[in-house]
Protein backbone atom coordinates (compact mmCIF):
# COMPACT_ATOMS: atom_id res chain seq x y z
CA UNK A 1 0.00 0.00 0.00
CA UNK A 2 3.23 2.00 -0.11
CA UNK A 3 2.74 2.97 -3.77
CA UNK A 4 -0.93 4.59 -3.15
CA UNK A 5 -0.02 7.93 -1.44
CA UNK A 6 3.32 8.42 -3.74
CA UNK A 7 1.03 7.53 -6.59
CA UNK A 8 -1.67 9.93 -5.28
CA UNK A 9 0.81 12.79 -4.72
CA UNK A 10 3.98 12.66 -7.78
CA UNK A 11 1.22 14.23 -10.13
CA UNK A 12 1.07 17.51 -7.86
CA UNK A 13 4.84 17.43 -7.98
CA UNK A 14 4.63 18.05 -11.98
CA UNK A 15 2.18 20.62 -12.17
CA UNK A 16 4.91 22.46 -13.38
CA UNK A 17 6.06 20.58 -16.41
CA UNK A 18 4.79 22.19 -19.45
CA UNK A 19 4.11 18.84 -21.33
CA UNK A 20 2.16 17.68 -18.15
CA UNK A 21 0.20 21.05 -18.67
CA UNK A 22 -0.96 20.85 -22.09
CA UNK A 23 -2.83 17.43 -21.59
CA UNK A 24 -4.10 19.54 -18.23
CA UNK A 25 -5.32 22.14 -19.82
CA UNK A 26 -6.74 19.98 -22.88
CA UNK A 27 -8.45 18.11 -20.09
CA UNK A 28 -10.28 21.02 -18.54
CA UNK A 29 -11.36 22.62 -21.53
CA UNK A 30 -12.83 19.22 -22.74
CA UNK A 31 -14.33 18.62 -19.02
CA UNK A 32 -15.87 22.18 -18.81
CA UNK A 33 -17.57 21.23 -22.27
CA UNK A 34 -19.02 17.99 -21.37
CA UNK A 35 -19.73 19.58 -18.16
CA UNK A 36 -21.85 22.34 -20.32
CA UNK A 37 -23.29 19.94 -22.79
CA UNK A 38 -24.97 17.86 -19.81
CA UNK A 39 -26.10 20.75 -18.15
CA UNK A 40 -27.87 22.22 -21.55
CA UNK A 41 -29.69 18.36 -22.17
CA UNK A 42 -30.96 17.96 -18.68
CA UNK A 43 -32.22 21.69 -19.00
CA UNK A 44 -33.41 20.54 -22.43
CA UNK A 45 -35.52 17.67 -20.47
CA UNK A 46 -36.97 19.88 -17.80
CA UNK A 47 -38.27 22.37 -20.67
CA UNK A 48 -39.74 19.70 -22.90
CA UNK A 49 -41.46 18.62 -19.26
CA UNK A 50 -42.41 21.88 -18.37
CA UNK A 51 -43.92 22.90 -21.71
CA UNK A 52 -47.41 20.86 -20.92
CA UNK A 53 -50.03 21.12 -18.73
CA UNK A 54 -51.24 19.33 -15.35
CA UNK A 55 -49.72 18.69 -12.17
CA UNK A 56 -46.19 16.88 -14.18
CA UNK A 57 -45.83 20.44 -16.15
CA UNK A 58 -46.05 22.28 -12.86
CA UNK A 59 -43.79 19.56 -10.69
CA UNK A 60 -41.11 19.84 -13.73
CA UNK A 61 -41.34 23.70 -13.67
CA UNK A 62 -40.79 23.63 -9.14
CA UNK A 63 -38.15 20.73 -9.70
CA UNK A 64 -36.11 22.05 -12.69
CA UNK A 65 -33.15 23.90 -11.12
CA UNK A 66 -32.20 20.99 -8.60
CA UNK A 67 -32.75 18.05 -10.99
CA UNK A 68 -30.69 19.82 -13.88
CA UNK A 69 -28.03 20.16 -11.25
CA UNK A 70 -28.66 16.37 -9.66
CA UNK A 71 -28.66 15.46 -13.04
CA UNK A 72 -25.67 16.93 -14.28
CA UNK A 73 -23.27 16.19 -11.42
CA UNK A 74 -24.26 12.42 -11.62
CA UNK A 75 -23.31 12.13 -15.20
CA UNK A 76 -20.54 13.48 -14.78
CA UNK A 77 -18.19 11.06 -14.03
CA UNK A 78 -19.41 8.11 -16.67
CA UNK A 79 -18.89 11.24 -19.17
CA UNK A 80 -15.36 11.58 -18.14
CA UNK A 81 -14.48 8.12 -18.34
CA UNK A 82 -15.37 8.08 -21.94
CA UNK A 83 -13.44 11.59 -22.80
CA UNK A 84 -9.97 10.56 -20.84
CA UNK A 85 -9.12 8.19 -23.62
CA UNK A 86 -8.49 11.69 -25.84
CA UNK A 87 -5.11 12.78 -23.57
CA UNK A 88 -4.33 9.82 -21.62
CA UNK A 89 -1.74 8.62 -23.49
CA UNK A 90 0.13 12.24 -23.55
CA UNK A 91 -0.25 12.08 -19.92
CA UNK A 92 0.82 8.70 -19.41
CA UNK A 93 3.82 9.69 -21.33
CA UNK A 94 4.86 13.02 -19.61
CA UNK A 95 4.59 10.80 -16.48
CA UNK A 96 7.10 8.46 -17.87
CA UNK A 97 9.49 10.68 -19.57
CA UNK A 98 10.41 12.28 -16.33
CA UNK A 99 9.75 9.69 -13.54
CA UNK A 100 10.65 6.50 -15.12
CA UNK A 101 12.69 7.19 -18.26
CA UNK A 102 14.38 3.81 -18.57
CA UNK A 103 11.28 2.49 -19.72
CA UNK A 104 10.95 0.94 -23.50
CA UNK A 105 8.34 2.35 -26.00
CA UNK A 106 4.64 1.63 -24.98
CA UNK A 107 3.40 -1.73 -26.85
CA UNK A 108 0.35 -3.49 -25.43
CA UNK A 109 -2.78 -4.00 -26.70
CA UNK A 110 -4.28 -2.84 -30.23
CA UNK A 111 -6.35 0.94 -30.09
CA UNK A 112 -9.06 -1.32 -31.11
CA UNK A 113 -9.01 -3.18 -27.86
CA UNK A 114 -8.61 -0.50 -25.44
CA UNK A 115 -11.06 1.55 -27.05
CA UNK A 116 -13.72 -1.46 -26.59
CA UNK A 117 -12.45 -1.99 -23.42
CA UNK A 118 -13.14 1.33 -22.00
CA UNK A 119 -16.03 2.08 -23.78
CA UNK A 120 -17.31 -1.26 -22.25
CA UNK A 121 -16.80 0.17 -18.70
CA UNK A 122 -18.19 3.38 -18.82
CA UNK A 123 -21.51 2.02 -20.37
CA UNK A 124 -22.10 -0.09 -17.84
CA UNK A 125 -21.00 2.68 -15.50
CA UNK A 126 -23.36 4.93 -17.21
CA UNK A 127 -26.56 2.75 -17.37
CA UNK A 128 -26.31 1.84 -13.89
CA UNK A 129 -25.60 5.79 -13.08
CA UNK A 130 -28.91 5.99 -14.73
CA UNK A 131 -30.70 3.41 -12.58
CA UNK A 132 -29.73 4.97 -9.57
CA UNK A 133 -30.65 8.79 -10.21
CA UNK A 134 -34.13 7.72 -9.09
CA UNK A 135 -32.78 6.60 -5.65
CA UNK A 136 -30.53 10.09 -5.22
CA UNK A 137 -33.16 12.41 -5.75
CA UNK A 138 -35.54 10.56 -3.59
CA UNK A 139 -32.23 10.06 -0.56
CA UNK A 140 -29.76 12.42 -1.69
CA UNK A 141 -27.54 11.34 1.15
CA UNK A 142 -27.90 7.74 0.41
CA UNK A 143 -27.66 8.70 -3.22
CA UNK A 144 -24.13 10.46 -2.62
CA UNK A 145 -22.90 7.16 -1.00
CA UNK A 146 -23.87 4.84 -4.01
CA UNK A 147 -22.40 7.60 -6.44
CA UNK A 148 -18.68 7.71 -4.53
CA UNK A 149 -18.88 3.69 -4.42
CA UNK A 150 -19.74 3.49 -7.73
CA UNK A 151 -17.30 6.33 -9.04
CA UNK A 152 -14.32 4.37 -6.62
CA UNK A 153 -14.94 1.07 -8.72
CA UNK A 154 -15.36 2.85 -12.01
CA UNK A 155 -12.90 5.58 -11.93
CA UNK A 156 -10.32 3.39 -10.73
CA UNK A 157 -10.64 -0.36 -13.09
CA UNK A 158 -11.27 2.78 -15.47
CA UNK A 159 -8.30 4.69 -15.56
CA UNK A 160 -5.53 1.36 -14.69
CA UNK A 161 -6.82 -0.47 -17.45
CA UNK A 162 -6.24 2.58 -19.65
CA UNK A 163 -2.90 2.94 -18.32
CA UNK A 164 -1.81 -0.57 -18.20
CA UNK A 165 -3.05 -1.73 -21.86
CA UNK A 166 -0.90 0.94 -22.60
CA UNK A 167 1.66 -1.95 -22.07
CA UNK A 168 0.07 -4.99 -22.07
CA UNK A 169 -2.68 -6.85 -23.57
CA UNK A 170 -6.49 -6.43 -22.37
CA UNK A 171 -6.26 -9.67 -20.79
CA UNK A 172 -3.20 -9.08 -18.54
CA UNK A 173 -4.19 -5.42 -17.57
CA UNK A 174 -7.17 -7.18 -16.25
CA UNK A 175 -4.91 -9.84 -14.47
CA UNK A 176 -2.91 -7.37 -12.61
CA UNK A 177 -6.11 -5.04 -12.07
CA UNK A 178 -7.50 -8.57 -10.06
CA UNK A 179 -3.97 -8.68 -8.35
CA UNK A 180 -3.65 -5.25 -7.37
CA UNK A 181 -7.02 -4.51 -6.72
CA UNK A 182 -7.10 -2.86 -2.92
CA UNK A 183 -4.40 -0.31 -4.75
CA UNK A 184 -6.78 0.80 -7.22
CA UNK A 185 -9.73 1.12 -5.51
CA UNK A 186 -7.86 2.81 -2.75
CA UNK A 187 -6.83 5.17 -5.34
CA UNK A 188 -10.56 4.87 -7.00
CA UNK A 189 -11.89 6.25 -3.52
CA UNK A 190 -9.34 9.24 -3.74
CA UNK A 191 -10.75 9.97 -7.04
CA UNK A 192 -14.26 9.61 -6.40
CA UNK A 193 -13.94 11.79 -3.25
CA UNK A 194 -12.03 14.48 -5.57
CA UNK A 195 -15.08 13.76 -8.06
CA UNK A 196 -17.62 15.18 -5.15
CA UNK A 197 -16.04 18.65 -5.15
CA UNK A 198 -16.97 21.22 -7.73
CA UNK A 199 -14.86 22.75 -9.80
CA UNK A 200 -11.35 20.22 -8.79
CA UNK A 201 -13.59 17.78 -10.14
CA UNK A 202 -12.57 18.97 -13.68
CA UNK A 203 -9.02 17.52 -12.80
CA UNK A 204 -9.58 14.12 -12.48
CA UNK A 205 -9.41 12.44 -15.45
CA UNK A 206 -5.59 14.03 -15.82
CA UNK A 207 -5.01 13.33 -12.27
CA UNK A 208 -6.23 9.80 -12.01
CA UNK A 209 -4.04 8.89 -15.46
CA UNK A 210 -1.11 10.06 -13.90
CA UNK A 211 -1.70 8.45 -10.58
CA UNK A 212 -2.43 5.23 -11.91
CA UNK A 213 0.58 5.20 -14.26
CA UNK A 214 2.78 6.02 -11.13
CA UNK A 215 1.12 3.03 -9.72
CA UNK A 216 1.43 0.57 -12.61
CA UNK A 217 5.49 0.84 -12.47
CA UNK A 218 6.16 1.74 -8.89
CA UNK A 219 3.61 -1.10 -7.17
Amino acid sequence: MKAVPASLLLPLKQLDDPAFRRPLLKGLGVALLAFAGLAWLADWGVGWLAGGTGWLATLAGLLGGLLVLVSTFWLFVPVMMGITGLFSDEVAEAVERRFYPGLPAAAGASIAGQAWAGLSLGLRFLVISLALLPLALAAPPIGVVIYWLLAAVSLGYGFFDGVAQRRMSVADSQALRRRRRVQILAIGAALAGLALVPVANLLVPVLGTAAMTHLLHRA
